[in-house]
């Protein structure tokens, strides 16, 4: 029987490198990885380079940085200067690395792909699971979830069963002993800079002072431009009081920072669009779902309260924290993905 051909996407880490050592016997493998006009690219490669031949498989290096460019580095920047906190790495996932990068990955040949992610896939018939992994702290499902069933069927997570302690000692049992704190930064493109010098350095055209009010339309002070505020930020307003004041509301239209106390960051209720579900068929009105409205958020229970073709609206049973347009609302029942869509109001 011919053996199958499993491209692995690297990126130099333990996890990829743990995968691509988990697969080695079972598979022929080729390493993949990613032009993305990212800081010390060249470094990188010849990391990859030390550590594909170690391995003992080929490399190849796939140019997607005017893509990247295009479909994430706006998306990014825009949403920030809409007043709304974006998440690149959902964009980049279904985009960009299960997107063109997986497509570029197939045209070489390959039958399967293969990530680091700590997240699980299971068919179950016409359906592809999406399942946590099973490290609590290191599941990245939520990240995972606007991928749609199509991507999800070619793709192989070998660390979704493992703990990101049991990774750092099998790769140590293979010979692979200088990974341990040199975990890779969240947002690939900024290595080492802050989002504001970012955002800053690269679109300063949209840097724009403006007024910042209380909920009742009172002006309290001066914003230094809304890109360097988030929902629920309290440092760097300069607003003294006998309480804290808080981000509740970036209203970008008015160019307006909206501030209030802490319980005007509560909401029990959201409204996401861009609704995509990776079951049969989409949820129903009254039916409870753990929801997580941010990957640090664990999931709190809430009810599909309706629910159109592109969008929905839910209501948890207690009232969440900062609930932060342009993030996304994911849907699990118990492990499993049920489905996601963009907050755009609360």
């Amino acid at each position: 029987m011919k053996q199958k051909h499993v491209g692995i996407a690297m990126s130099g880490g333990v996890d990829s490198t743990a995968t691509a050592l988990k697969l080695k016997d079972t598979y022929r493998l080729s390493g993949f990885f990613m032009d993305l006009g990212q800081p010390e690219f060249a470094l990188q490669v010849e990391k990859l380079k030390r550590l594909t031949g170690q391995i003992g498989i080929d490399l190849h290096i796939i140019d997607l940085k005017e893509t990247f460019r295009k479909i994430v580095l706006n998306y990014f920047s825009s949403s920030y200067y809409a007043g709304r906190t974006p998440n690149p790495c959902m964009i980049c996932n279904r985009e960009i690395k299960f997107g063109l990068f997986m497509e570029a990955i197939f045209a070489t040949g390959v039958d399967l792909v293969a990530t680091g992610h700590y997240a699980r896939v299971e068919r179950d018939g016409p359906e592809m699971k999406l399942l946590k992994g099973k490290d609590e702290n290191k599941d990245q499902s939520y990240f995972l979830s606007r991928l749609t069933p199509r991507q999800l069927k070619h793709v192989l997570f070998p660390l979704g069963s493992m703990h990101k302690e049991n990774t750092y000692l099998y790769i140590e049992s293979k010979g692979f002993t200088d990974f341990r704190g040199s975990e890779s930064q969240d947002i690939c493109f900024l290595a080492g800079t802050s989002v504001i010098s970012y955002l800053e350095e690269y679109y300063p055209h949209y840097v724009s002072p403006g007024p910042i009010m209380t909920p009742d339309g009172e002006e309290i002070g001066r914003h230094s431009g809304l890109h360097r505020y988030t929902i629920g930020q309290r440092r760097g307003l300069g607003l003294p009081d006998q309480s804290p004041w808080y981000v509740v509301q970036i209203d970008s239209k008015n160019n307006r920072l909206v501030v209030g106390k802490h319980d005007d960051l509560l909401s029990r209720t959201i409204t996401a669009c861009s609704a995509q579900w990776l079951t049969t068929s989409p949820p129903r009105s009254g039916e409870k779902y753990s929801v997580r409205i941010r990957y640090s958020h664990r999931g709190a229970e809430a009810v599909v309260q309706t629910i159109t073709s592109d969008t929905f609206s839910l209501k948890f049973t207690t009232a969440q924290r900062a609930i932060a347009p342009g993030q996304f609302a994911v849907l699990y029942d118990e492990d499993r993905v049920i489905g996601s869509g963009e907050i755009v109001s609360h």
